[in-house]
């Protein structure tokens, strides 16, 4: 295939190469008003572009006369560029396609397109491609406290057109890569919804639906004792301050960031080395629980995750707290509890703020904890492995979102390069492939 060199990078022989504006029918600024919580029309802002897709989430509204209405009205296929944010942001654009009535504020530039030479959700997906996101960034001007890129000189950025079938074929195949990450998002937030209503009702109602009490942590099950943290542990210790850095060394360090709610995430870990009678203060046991003594965030602070064995090896920094439980207890029932509404508030009406505007835990307040707990481990297993059940789920839409995003990213650049022709592809396997409902 024959191949030229344009400012976007080499692209098919037979493709256009112009400017925006030689096809732009309006390229125009927005309304300078103040929006309200109420009014007769939504003001599209920076913050309503999603993906390269107009949100109508979250909307503010003005009050404004008919003219003023007809001459910021939006139409469908409408591109809304921002023209003026941080450096990151400026540049990127998303498409309008609903049905309202709605103007945009004058941080954006509203571009309307002759729709007989371009695709405006192609150009969309054209302009966020982040090729032509470090060509446009280079035509931004550097303000105090931000960058502005005018209607002008957008209107003399150029770019590269197949024909308008192929463009719209390309956006096709792109909305729908798109989609399917959308409805992996909006499964995993249903997932991560329903694990909630879960651990409230298992820590409240247990899993046989009997009867309840009223406790000093509200009503839990009345065959269940709560008790103090203290006598489900057999100790607790704070971490290690000695020195960690990237560097690949004997021991790995878990540190605050590797601290999730009920789980150990191992993947940015820092290393140190100590003697062997020194590390063996600091070694981790599977089962162990780390908490997370001090935050600036006080829902992250008293966070709990279970150490599993991975990374082998591994010793835990001064900011987390390491508790070994007793036999009777499951520790993976603990860390879901502490990582529950309730948990989660218990620990922060004990919090101790400091000067420096963070909260704090010591051993003492975390041994006063309050633990809800049913009579055997054999209920605490069921518990666990209902709440283990929900964690792959919103992993697995997690995993799947992750793989999209991936093919979605090189799609695009293939396609925006006409390395790869939208005839060559086959994506009825996306659609075997996903999920057809939600958790129930």
């Amino acid at each position: 295939m024959l191949r030229k060199e344009t400012s976007l990078g080499t692209i098919p022989q037979d493709w256009d190469t112009c400017a925006i504006g030689d096809f732009t029918l309006a390229a125009q600024y927005g309304l300078s008003i103040r929006g309200e919580s109420a009014g007769s029309y939504p003001i599209l802002r920076m913050n309503c572009q999603v993906d390269g897709e107009v949100s109508l989430q979250d909307l503010q509204y003005v009050d404004i006369d008919e003219r003023t209405l007809a001459a910021f009205a939006l139409n469908r296929g409408d591109i809304l560029f921002n023209r003026t944010n941080s450096y990151e942001l400026v540049g990127r654009s998303a498409v309008f396609d609903h049905d309202v009535k709605a103007v945009f504020a004058s941080y954006l530039v509203r571009l309307a397109v002759d729709r007989t030479r371009v695709d405006p959700h192609f150009l969309n997906f054209l302009i966020n491609w982040d090729v032509a996101q470090n060509e446009l960034k280079k035509l931004a001007s550097r303000g105090v406290s931000q960058a502005n890129i005018s209607a002008s000189k957008l209107k003399e950025f150029s770019v590269h057109l197949p024909s308008l079938r192929e463009q719209k074929s390309i956006a096709q195949v792109l909305r729908k890569v798109r989609g399917h990450i959308v409805q992996e998002f909006e499964l995993e937030d249903r997932s991560r919804s329903l694990k909630l209503t879960t651990l409230s009702e298992l820590f409240t109602r247990g899993m046989s639906g009997e009867a309840q009490k009223e406790t000093e942590i509200g009503p839990v099950p009345e065959s269940w004792d709560v008790v103090d943290f203290k006598s489900v542990r057999e100790w607790l210790q704070y971490g290690t301050s000695v020195h960690c850095s990237l560097e690949k060394k004997r021991y790995p360090v878990l540190r605050i960031p590797n601290v999730e709610p009920g789980r150990v995430d191992a993947s940015e870990l820092k290393y140190c080395d100590l003697s062997d009678d020194e590390a063996a203060k600091y070694l981790l046991r599977a089962g162990d629980l780390l908490f997370i003594r001090t935050n600036g965030v006080i829902e992250r602070l008293g966070a709990c995750a279970v150490y599993r064995g991975d990374p082998q090896a591994a010793l835990f920094a001064s900011y987390l707290i390491r508790a070994r439980l007793k036999d009777s207890v499951d520790p993976r029932y603990v860390a879901y509890f502490y990582g529950s509404a309730l948990g989660t508030s218990l620990v922060a009406g004990r919090a101790t703020p400091a000067a420096d505007g963070k909260y704090n835990l010591n051993t003492g307040t975390i041994d006063s904890l309050p633990l809800p707990l049913p009579p055997n481990l054999e209920v605490q297993h069921e518990i666990v492995t209902i709440l283990d059940a929900l964690d792959r789920k919103i992993e697995l839409h997690q995993k799947r979102r992750a793989i999209l995003e991936e093919l979605f990213k090189a799609l695009l650049h293939k396609l925006m390069t006409g390395e790869l022709r939208v005839d060559q592809l086959t994506l009825s396997a996306l659609d075997a492939s996903q999920p057809q409902e939600a958790v129930s």
